[in-house]
């Protein structure tokens, strides 16, 4: 039994969790249409993400992914944190208000989590991924028993190797092309900037394990590519983002058509980790700072903070406008009417 027939999808395309952008009825739709949707849980609690798989479980029963952060715990850097805070201040106050007087980590890493475990555990969804790390041994037994199928991103062969050697089901080779967080496990290790194609291709052959093609992928002509590398399916989030299913505002759509979607960047400023981004006020500042970000999610508060009171006074260039290098492809239409092109496209190339 191949891995969609262990999941029981019917076509190789799965919408990206894109937590704070997914939202319920995405999933469901993109579910109902055959592919796997997905929804981000881990900036929420364990009861905001009981009620979100409740919600997908209410509009669909096609399988569906839940995502959750695996990253270590923040630790605190009362230094780090003033100095953000200070470099910040001019920032604030130009939207008329004060920095945060001091930050927090926002939400816990699964590791962390006992009570998001037991929800999942409780509610079972059918398919469970991992993102920036990965669980303990008991906590992927405990799924597993209850019918999870678990997959894990990795951005290259060692991370694909930890994810094999912990049991899980499949592994998400994440380019460096990919909008969002960059899921590498170990923030301190270089960072080889593997490419989608070339990733996808070094897992497929190397890993042992179902390869999910991520980063980068927009269209017909790129699931179709990922699949000649031997990928069984391929995850596209920023192609959902214009979607009205989703639950990005209207700035962050503007954006997608705008220059900052041929501009991507890696940026740390807005979280705390990597993570690609439109460019906009927030990353050129980033970029001429010069400063180290408080650890993750930590820094985030402050972003997230920083973003009220620029939307407050009517600027919406401090967004976490998360996106991949695909951007200026971007399509807005329905769901359901995306996945039925990207299926056309993709059978089209193979024609």
């Amino acid at each position: 039994m191949t891995l969609l027939q262990a999941i029981g999808i019917t076509l190789p395309i799965v919408q990206a969790p894109m937590a704070g952008v997914s939202t319920p009825e995405l999933a469901a739709v993109v579910s109902n249409a055959g592919a796997m949707g997905s929804i981000g849980v881990g900036a929420t609690d364990a009861s905001g993400a009981r009620a979100m798989i409740e919600g997908v479980r209410a509009r669909t029963k096609r399988p569906f992914n839940v995502n959750l952060f695996v990253h270590a715990p923040a630790l605190s850097d009362a230094a780090r944190e003033t100095a953000w805070l200070g470099a910040l201040a001019p920032v604030f106050n130009g939207f008329g208000v004060e920095p945060p007087a001091a930050l927090r980590s926002i939400y816990k890493s699964l590791v962390e989590n006992d009570d998001m475990l037991a929800m999942l555990i409780d509610l079972a969804p059918p398919v469970v991924s991992f993102h920036f790390g990965l669980p303990s041994a008991n906590a992927i037994a405990a799924l597993k028993s209850a019918g999870c199928v678990l997959l894990a991103t990795a951005t290259n062969l060692a991370e694909a190797h930890a994810v094999k050697d912990a049991g899980i089901d499949a592994v998400v080779a994440q380019g460096w092309e990919a909008g969002g967080h960059r899921g590498m496990f170990d923030l301190d290790a270089p960072d080889n900037c593997l490419g989608t194609m070339a990733l996808t291709r070094l897992l497929v052959l190397r890993s042992g394990l179902p390869v999910i093609a991520a980063g980068g992928i927009m269209d017909g002509h790129g699931i179709r590519a990922a699949l000649d590398l031997g990928a069984v399916a391929v995850q596209l989030g920023t192609a959902f983002i214009a979607c009205p299913e989703s639950s990005a505002d209207q700035a962050y759509r503007d954006a997608l058509t705008g220059p900052g979607a041929e501009h991507t960047v890696m940026t740390q400023a807005i979280s705390g980790r990597p993570a690609r981004c439109l460019r906009n006020r927030f990353t050129e500042w980033g970029e001429q700072a010069g400063l180290a970000a408080p650890g993750y999610p930590i820094a985030y508060d402050a972003g997230k903070a920083l973003n009220a009171a620029a939307k407050a006074a009517g600027e919406s260039g401090f967004g976490a406008q998360w996106a991949g290098q695909g951007a200026p492809l971007a399509r807005a239409m329905p769901a359901a009417e995306l996945v039925a092109t990207l299926v056309e496209e993709c059978r089209a190339q193979a024609r």
